[in-house]
Formats: C-alpha cells, structure tokens, sequence
C-alpha cells in the first residue's frame, strides 16, 4: 500500500492551496468521504478526507494490495502464493480497475457500499517508510514534507 498526504492550504502540492472551489468543496468537508478527480483528463485518483470539516486535508491512495480474483483483468504474480494479483500499483490504475470515477466524488466511506474501506491487519509505525511526495517539484516548501508513506516490504 502506497498513500500521499495533503495538509491544508497552506500545502502547495494541495488542490486546497488556491482556496476553497466548487473542486475542492468536498476536502472541507467531513472526514471519511471521497475526493475523485482526474488528472491528465484521463486518469481518475481517489483520495479519502481526513480532517475535520472546514480543513481542507485528504490522503491520495497511490497503491493497494487486493486479494486475487478470477475477475482480475491486470495480473502480477505474487511471490507468496504463486496466485494472480491485479497490479494496482498508480492511482489511475487503482481507479480504473476498481471502477472509480467522479460519480463516487463526495461518496461517504463510511456507509459499507458501493465504496468502501474495510478495517485491516494492524500495523506498526516502524513498518511504514515515509518519503517525499511524487512530482510536486513545484511546491517549494511542500516538496519536502515526507508524506508519502509506504508499507515496508521484506528483503
């Protein structure tokens, strides 16, 4: 799993950093409800409010391991199992292969359908690797922020 925060307005790597627009309405709003946009005019990304409504923050979901499926139209062998995986590994393939679209922006999390993010295996703070954000090159100050975070992987 692969995720990227984005904190306030003050985050130029924020959509939030140009104030609050009929885009980004729904990052001032109450926590646990989807932020899908697209970007590139092709590829959608999926992003979970996070703070309390009125602050604009929201995490981006990069990457995510699913169980395998028959159903699975992108395989990448697991090494575990020997099973065919989807290969999820960028936000546009993520949303392609999960259906995500706008029509899920706004959608609250919370509810356990359509979309929704179930409770999974606890995980240590020392199990998670933080790095900085991927190009936002542009966000002076933000680019330095290590809010991109991933699961480390065993060697």
């Amino acid at each position: 799993m692969e995720t990227e925060a984005y904190m306030g307005e003050d985050d130029l790597a924020s959509h939030a950093s140009k104030g609050r627009t009929p885009r980004t309405e729904v990052m001032y709003g109450e926590p646990g409800h989807a932020y899908v946009y697209m970007i590139y005019g092709m590829y959608h990304c999926l992003n979970i409010v996070t703070e309390q409504k009125d602050f604009p923050a929201a995490v981006l979901i990069r990457s995510v391991e699913i169980a395998p499926t028959p159903q699975s139209r992108r395989r990448d062998s697991s090494p575990q199992t020997g099973e065919q995986a989807p290969l999820l590994n960028g936000p546009g393939k993520l949303c392609r292969f999960l259906e995500i679209d706008r029509s899920l922006n706004s959608w609250d999390v919370m509810k356990g359908e359509r979309l929704w993010i179930e409770p999974g295996a606890k995980v240590s703070s020392k199990d998670i690797h933080a790095d900085k954000r991927i190009g936002i090159d542009y966000a002076k100050h933000s680019k330095e922020n290590l809010w991109r975070f991933t699961l480390k992987t065993e060697e």
